[in-house]
């Protein structure tokens, strides 16, 4: 408290004038020094040194008295939800800001904090008391703000993210919900009223479960890329995180949510654990090679020492890949470089074959096949001098460490 004193007696209390403060706005003047008390008990210290005049608050107008209130607001409003932490806003009167920032440049106050940052700790520590719940300023999973001019309170819900990896057991069903793209989602005579190009997705399969547990409000799938719509994704999974919007329950049956997915018989999950927002980038970003399955057709027929010499000879050649027939509607049309790092036959059966294929990610591996019309160079239906039509596709593994 001395380094405090030691602030007050050089500070110009005079040009203070006729403005009386309260304890808490006299203490927070200085805030920033003198750590390990309030600003209350500073202020009183202060008052004592210095003998400034007590009277109604110029600067707060009373409002460093109603924390108790404040956080009895906050206590009912947050009632309806689960949250294990919690952060505290506030919105300060324009007209109360702007005189405090008179009285630090008339008084050239040392070391001051801004009152919103007192009000938000002051009811904070209430708030934490009456809850027995810890504050986190920096990932809470609600946040109340207080608008003290209105007594009025509003909470920001923080979403819930849960982690694992998908297995995607049959085709015809997209990674995400894909809306109809005449209605674009209202629902029209081409999706039945859906809103939908097709019944379900990964994402909604999954969500399903964990909405019903969670209470929440809507819910976003991040996956490790994506595989084709009639591609099914097998072996150990592709990674992803799914977002849960504005959860009303986070302490979740997690396990039980998992066995009912499971049950679906069209996806399937490892697990689901929590994850957090930071996760979510990069696993996005994340450049993992993928295994395929590739089942082809070829026509004619080509011998399968030929076929393995040319699948050799095209094993880490580098691919220029213009983006595919297929997508550029909806995807910017460039050419991308990507390199086939390993291909092995699998079986030959006539004008059938299946291959083993691990490419770099991002590359269009049934373009590399077929050719898209001479969108890709090289591809394996070039080199062979016959045309290869792709007749199934499974992702066999994400190669993501």
């Amino acid at each position: 408290m001395d380094e405090v004193l030691s602030a007050a007696r050089s500070t110009h209390w005079s040009r203070l004038n006729d403005r009386t403060l309260c304890d808490s706005c006299l203490g927070r003047l200085f805030g920033k020094i003198g750590h390990g008390y309030t600003n209350e008990a500073r202020g009183r210290s202060i008052r004592r040194e210095t003998g400034l005049q007590e009277g109604p608050c110029w600067l707060c107008v009373g409002l460093t008295a109603r924390y108790t209130d404040l956080a009895d607001l906050v206590v009912r409003k947050l009632e309806p939800w689960e949250f294990d932490s919690f952060a505290i806003g506030s919105k300060i009167d324009p007209e109360i800001a702007a005189r405090e920032e008179v009285l630090w440049s008339d008084l050239g106050a040392a070391g001051p904090e801004p009152l919103k940052a007192e009000v938000n700790r002051e009811v904070g520590k209430v708030v934490s008391d009456r809850l027995r719940k810890e504050p986190d300023l920096t990932h809470p999973e609600i946040v109340a703000v207080i608008d003290p001019a209105f007594d009025h309170v509003d909470v920001q819900v923080n979403p819930l993210y849960l982690r694992g990896r998908y297995r995607k057991l049959v085709r015809g069903m997209p990674q995400t919900r894909w809306p109809c793209r005449r209605c674009m989602g209202k629902g029209c005579d081409r999706c039945g009223g859906t809103g939908k190009m097709y019944p379900t997705s990964v994402e909604e399969v999954i969500a399903a479960e964990v909405m019903r547990e969670s209470g929440g409000r809507a819910h976003a799938l991040h996956g490790m890329g994506r595989e084709d719509v009639d591609a099914r994704m097998l072996g150990r999974g592709r990674p992803f995180i799914l977002e849960v919007k504005e959860p009303h329950r986070r302490h979740l049956d997690l396990p039980g949510a998992v066995a009912r997915i499971n049950a679906s018989g069209i996806v399937e999950v490892d697990a689901l654990v929590p994850a957090t927002a930071g996760e979510v980038v990069p696993l996005k970003e994340d450049r993992a090679a993928k295994t395929y399955r590739i089942a082809l057709r070829m026509a004619p027929p080509v011998e399968e020492a030929k076929l393995k010499s040319t699948l050799l000879a095209l094993v880490l050649e580098p691919i220029a890949q213009r983006t595919p027939e297929r997508v550029v509607h909806r995807r910017a049309d460039t050419i991308r470089h990507r390199r086939v790092l390993s291909a092995d036959v699998r079986g030959v059966e006539g004008d059938r074959v299946e291959l083993r294929v691990t490419a770099e990610a991002g590359t269009y591996v049934k373009e590399w096949v077929h050719g898209d019309g001479g969108r890709t160079r090289p591809s394996l239906a070039e080199r062979l001098g016959a045309a290869c039509e792709v007749l199934e596709l499974d992702v066999l593994d994400v190669h993501d460490g």
